[in-house]
This record gives C-alpha cells, structure tokens and sequence, in this order.
C-alpha cells in the first residue's frame, strides 16, 4: 500500500464515528482551542490558554455526543437532530463571553474584552466543527481566528489612530461668535456632531458649543485643547468625560 493508499484509508477511518476518531477529535479539539488560547494569554486577556482549551474541548465532545445518539437513535428508527445540540453550545457560549466583557469608568468610559468573547464563541465553534468531524475546515478558522487576533489588531490600530476623536466643551464669548467658531470646528478640527448648548458657566452672554473633534496621529490631546484654548472668542475649552 502505497502513501496515498494510507493516507486516503486513514483519513477515511478518521471521519468515522469510532472509539480512536472521537479520541483523535477530541485531542484536535484542544490542540486548537489551545492555540488560540496561548495568542490570548500572551495578551493578558481574562480567558486564556485553560479557557480556550476547556471551551474547544467541551464544544467537540457535545459535538460527539449528538452525533453518536443520532446514530444510534437512527438504528432504532427514531429520529434526533445534531444542530440541536450545537446551537445550545453556541447560546451557552455566550454568557461565558459576557463574563470577558469589561465596562471601564473613569474619564474615559470604554467597553473591553469583545474581542475575546468573540474568540471564545468561534473557538466553540471549531470545537463543533473538530467534532462533527471537520477536521479542514476547523484548523483552516484555527489558523484564521490567530491571524485576526495577531495581525489584524495592527491594521485595527492604524485605523484607530488615524479616527481618533474627543468630545470637547467649549464656551464662546458671544452668540455672534458661534457660526465662526463651528464653521472653524469643522474646518481645522475636522469636527462632528456638533451642538450648540447653554454656557455652563451661567453667563448670560456667552454660548456653550459640544464636538467631537479629531486628533491626528502625530499630534495629542493636550496639544489639541491648547490650540482649541487659543481659539478667538472662546472663553475656555475643556475635554468631556
């Protein structure tokens, strides 16, 4: 028997549902979660190697379980759906990632950990999809998901520095300055959503203007509140929370 001949035949015995392809599923099933769970334990990220690994390896054997009863129910003539079972893996996959989920409060209140909720869910996706026996498709996403979480949050960095906005308050010292100041808002600060509102200070003369203003890479907040500061007609400038 030659090397295609082996390959062919073991690949096959492999796609069956026997004793060694569950085994063989279920250490694939890990090997891959764990994978995925190193890139985000080398992050620091709140589920990691373990998480990962625990996740894919439940994923695959639920997978196996529904697959095992489906033929075995087939052979009393009783009829059972596989999906099932993996769509309750998916639903429950997601309070697992809502437990990654972080709402940091301060000055700048930010949601985190999306990225790893949304690792967790695929990672139990290929778990699914190593125990159905889907061994191409599961280590190709294996390969995918790494890429996302290494290469592509350099391109999602640049992206986010070139958007990068503040929202900003600033008092004018007249409403015959706003249409001025807005229409330099626009033009210099690549300003957005900008709003007209009362002076915060509770001058009677003077009007309160809200942006959100953009700041180019080369440049910082502070210097940015400088130059809004300098502006003429305002009064003061200062960055809201």
């Amino acid at each position: 028997m030659g090397f295609v001949e082996f390959w062919n035949s073991a690949w096959d015995y492999l796609g069956e549902l026997n004793t060694v392809s569950m085994i063989v599923r279920l250490l694939f099933a890990a090997i891959g979660g764990g994978l995925i769970g190193i890139e985000r334990g080398y992050h620091g990220r709140a589920a990691g190697l373990r998480t990962h690994m625990l996740v894919c390896l439940g994923a695959a054997l639920t997978a196996l379980i529904g697959a095992y009863l489906s033929v075995e129910m087939a052979k009393n003539e009783i009829n059972s759906d596989a999906q099932r079972t993996a769509a309750q893996v998916m639903s429950g996959v997601g309070f697992l990632g809502a437990g990654t989920i972080l709402l940091k409060k301060g000055n700048n209140s930010q949601v985190t950990g999306l990225t790893t909720a949304a690792g967790l869910w695929a990672t139990a996706a290929i778990g699914l999809a190593v125990g159905f026996g889907l061994y191409i498709p599961a280590f190709c996403t294996v390969a995918i998901v790494i890429v996302v979480f290494t290469l592509m949050s350099h391109v999602e960095f640049r992206m986010n520095r070139t958007r990068h906005r503040i929202l900003v308050y600033l008092e004018i010292d007249s409403v015959n300055s706003v249409r001025e100041i807005v229409e330099m808002l626009n033009t210099r600060f690549e300003a957005i959503e900008t709003q007209i509102t009362p002076p915060r200070s509770g001058t009677a003369p003077h009007v309160g203007v809200e942006a959100l203003v953009r700041i180019p890479p080369k440049s910082t907040e502070e210097a940015k509140m400088v130059k809004l500061q300098a502006m003429e007609h305002v009064v003061y400038a200062i960055r809201m929370p």
